[in-house]
């Protein structure tokens, strides 16, 4: 944001001294002409070089991102396959459990 601003009033600063340079020019016309190109020339300059800085920042800040997003899904997968591990487990023994149960009330039956 900072950024936008730094160059709103660059552009802002470049026209005011265009204009002003017009009226007070101490040159001839040719020579203020040259002078006005020369220094459009160096703000496109600067504009494409800031707008280049501010392409490759935005490329870092995707690629961070998507790297981090990345790893949440991994381990978020992780805790996911964790979970239906012990899920699976206690299944088993919950399963277990009943086979006992049920085999000591069999056994208990026929006992009688």
């Amino acid at each position: 944001m900072a950024d936008d601003s730094k160059m709103t009033y660059f552009l802002a600063g470049l026209g005011v001294g265009a204009v002003i340079g017009l009226l007070f020019a101490p040159k001839s016309g040719e020579e203020t002409r040259e002078y006005i190109s020369t220094k459009a020339g160096e703000g496109r300059e600067y504009v494409t070089k800031k707008s280049r800085e501010v392409s490759d920042q935005a490329g870092e800040y995707y690629t961070k991102g998507r790297e981090a997003a990345d790893q949440y899904v991994a381990k978020g997968k992780d805790v996911v396959n964790r979970q239906k591990e012990n899920l699976k487990s206690a299944v088993e023994v919950g399963k277990q459990a009943y086979r006992d149960a049920a085999g000591r009330s069999e056994t208990a039956g026929s006992e009688s």
